[in-house]
């Protein structure tokens, strides 16, 4: 792509790239370890439902991330503008700092062509081998009903935020088109023969705006104002349908972000789940606390879709996966999506109750399930199950075998409730430990603390040492299903059943 480009991905193979991903409230810690391990990623640092980070990896690579939202090149990440009432004023200081340095948005934009640059079929100077600028209709509505299954995972990452958000101007959320798009401006072409500043790209500003600025401006008004300023900036055409890239802009009373997505869809659209039941990066980040081992067996007693399972088996393939179910319909569902994620020499589905499972005891390495209680249907006797869940739980599993349960806020309150009252008449009574643990440990990379979150933004709780049985809790971590919290618990069997 000409002097600049090459001039850019040298500095991506120097590692000089910033990025950023939005993650589900509570998975920050995790999108930040994985970062670290999948991508050698550097200055890893984390607000609420964003991860910062530094990484040379090619856009395969990128691609793979499973507990991030959505993944974008970074261009501003800076403390929000000194408010002030005049609106004009407002807006000026704004695009000041939204459109900033020229260089650094055609640098961006140079390293955002590097990464699709493979997507492109086109021979210097020729305007015919171009791939067509509009995606056939088809295409289009399938991408976009593809994006309409992700609004509600969309929403988590932005939950935490209430504020105002528009896409410049006003239009509908069905206004999307495919990823794989192309260029106008041939990218072959040197910028000495034409400069990149009057490169035409379409483009569209998606803004999202809380605090004291919503107060003043709304979000419309901001991206209008920056759609113009990068217009004039750079000959780029408004385009709000089918853009060549999207301008996000997120301002709120701790910092100015700006990036530019890699991907169309979502990193959490998983082409290979054709029905979803729990979000995926929370399956994906449950599994990832299961220490799951080649030639490990693992257990979902209540597996429902499937999705913790596949997610499972799709990234570490060299263990041994069950699922268990009562109903025929989830049953149903959890084989379509084995099937369709060709996992069906990974995954075994069987019909039996969580309560007397028809398994061998101390079976299984990994037990990990989303306990469904308190989600779709209020707590009422069903409670009194968890009980003699745990200990069928405990049952199959290994001595030193772990445990990974999601628990619904109703759940966890009712946990803790018990907590504060309960004996040890029953040994899956639920009791106080004195000590507490940082359950950052379960998030150590090469077996030093990672400094993962800063101070505030602390997204998972500190442990109570609380044992059920034989199983010790290992770490409870707080994270966002969309409209309600939930809360994933790690426990590690320590004795065998009856010997504690």
């Amino acid at each position: 792509g000409g002097p600049r480009g090459r001039e850019v991905w040298s500095k991506m193979a120097a590692g000089g790239v910033r990025f950023f991903c939005t993650a589900g409230r509570g998975l920050e810690p995790f999108l930040a370890r994985e970062v670290r391990e999948r991508l050698g990623a550097t200055e890893v640092s984390c607000v609420s439902g964003k991860v910062f980070f530094s990484t040379a990896a090619a856009r395969g690579e990128l691609r793979r991330l499973k507990s991030g939202e959505r993944l974008f090149l970074l261009l501003r990440n800076e403390p929000p503008p000194a408010v002030c009432r005049n609106k004009g004023k407002m807006l000026h200081k704004i695009k000041s700092l939204v459109v900033g340095e020229p260089k650094q948005w055609l640098d961006v934009i140079s390293t955002w062509k590097n990464l699709h640059r493979h997507e492109w079929k086109i021979d210097e100077g020729s305007q015919e081998n171009r791939l067509p600028h509009k995606r056939k209709s088809e295409e289009t509505n399938t991408a976009t009903k593809r994006l309409k299954m992700e609004q509600e995972g969309e929403s988590e990452e932005h939950q935490a935020e209430a504020g105002d958000r528009s896409v410049v101007p006003a239009m509908s959320s069905q206004d999307c088109c495919s990823e794989d798009r192309t260029l106008l401006e041939d990218p072959s072409r040197s910028s000495r023969e034409k400069p990149v500043v009057n490169e035409q790209l379409s483009f569209r500003v998606s803004c999202r705006c809380s605090g004291a600025t919503a107060k003043i401006l709304l979000s419309h008004e901001i991206g209008r104002a920056i759609g113009i300023a990068l217009m004039k900036q750079f000959g780029w055409q408004a385009d709000l349908r089918n853009p060549d890239i999207e301008v996000f802009v997120h301002l709120n009373d701790i910092y100015a972000v700006v990036g530019i997505p890699l991907f169309r869809l979502p990193l959490a659209n998983r082409e290979y789940i054709k029905t979803a039941g729990l979000r995926s990066t929370v399956a994906w980040a449950m599994a990832s606390l299961a220490e799951i081992s080649a030639g490990a067996f693992v257990l979902d007693p209540m597996c429902g879709l499937g999705t913790i399972l596949v997610e499972a088996a799709k990234e570490w393939p060299e263990a041994c996966y069950w699922g268990a179910d009562i109903s025929d319909s989830q049953l149903e569902g959890a084989d379509v999506n084995v099937r369709t994620a060709g996992l069906v020499e990974n995954i075994e589905l069987l019909k039996a109750s969580v309560k007397a499972l028809p398994l061998p005891s101390e079976s299984f390495d990994v037990v990990i399930s989303d306990i469904p209680f308190g989600k779709k249907f209020k707590i009422t006797k069903d409670i009194q199950l968890l009980p003699d869940i745990l200990q069928e739980m405990d049952r199959v599993l290994r001595v030193g075998g772990t445990v990974v349960l999601l628990l619904s806020q109703d759940l966890h309150e009712h946990v803790s409730s018990v907590t504060k009252w309960a004996g040890n008449d029953s040994p899956y009574a639920i009791s106080d430990g004195t000590s507490e643990t940082a359950t950052a440990e379960a998030l150590k990379t090469n077996g030093n603390s990672s400094s993962l979150v800063n101070g505030g933004e602390e997204s998972f709780l500190r442990s109570r040492q609380t044992s059920f049985g034989a199983l010790v809790q290992g770490g409870v971590y707080g994270i966002s299903l969309g409209k309600t919290d939930a809360f994933i618990y790690k426990f590690r069997k320590i004795s065998a059943a009856g010997s504690q």
